[in-house]
């Protein structure tokens, strides 16, 4: 049998791959951007594999390697798969509600509605004229003015 001579630090490779696995998951526990835990898994897989007679750099492209697939083809079906979703605040909880218009709104100018007792400008999506006391949806956002399109 052919043993290939190790160096002495290479022996404590495998330490120093299960150092990167805890920095990894640290990482992703702070960030939760499901991108460096898949570096945190190859590192795990290095573990083990730094207990062969492997040269360091061959290791280290093999780390590269594992986490670059993991990355591109198992984060998009993780993704999926947790189905995360971004739960509107503040403002942006508004787009979707309705609301009554107060004034009218012209082609080119803006109107006022009330919502949750609160009174704001309003601008037609489209353009389009809207008369005051019509039901509207709230379409966007725009500093302190709503877009709103006529309820069909």
């Amino acid at each position: 049998m052919l043993l290939i001579p190790v160096p002495d630090w290479q022996r404590y490779l495998p330490w120093f791959w299960l150092a990167l696995v805890v920095l990894f998951s640290v990482v992703e526990a702070f960030t939760m951007t499901l991108t460096t835990v898949w570096f945190a898994a190859a590192a795990l897989v290095m573990v083990f594999v730094a207990m062969l007679p492997l040269p360091l750099p061959a290791q280290l492209l093999l780390f590269a390697l594992i986490s670059v697939c993991l990355l591109l083809f198992t984060r998009p079906l993780a993704l999926r798969f947790l189905n995360i979703k971004k739960t509107a605040t503040n403002s942006d909880a508004l787009i979707g509600k309705r609301c009554r218009l107060l004034t009218a709104v012209s082609p080119d100018g803006k109107g006022t509605v009330r919502l949750k007792g609160v009174e704001w400008s309003a601008a037609s999506a489209d353009g389009t004229p809207l008369e005051a006391g019509k039901e509207c949806i709230i379409q966007e956002i725009q500093g302190n003015t709503l877009i709103v399109s006529a309820q069909k």
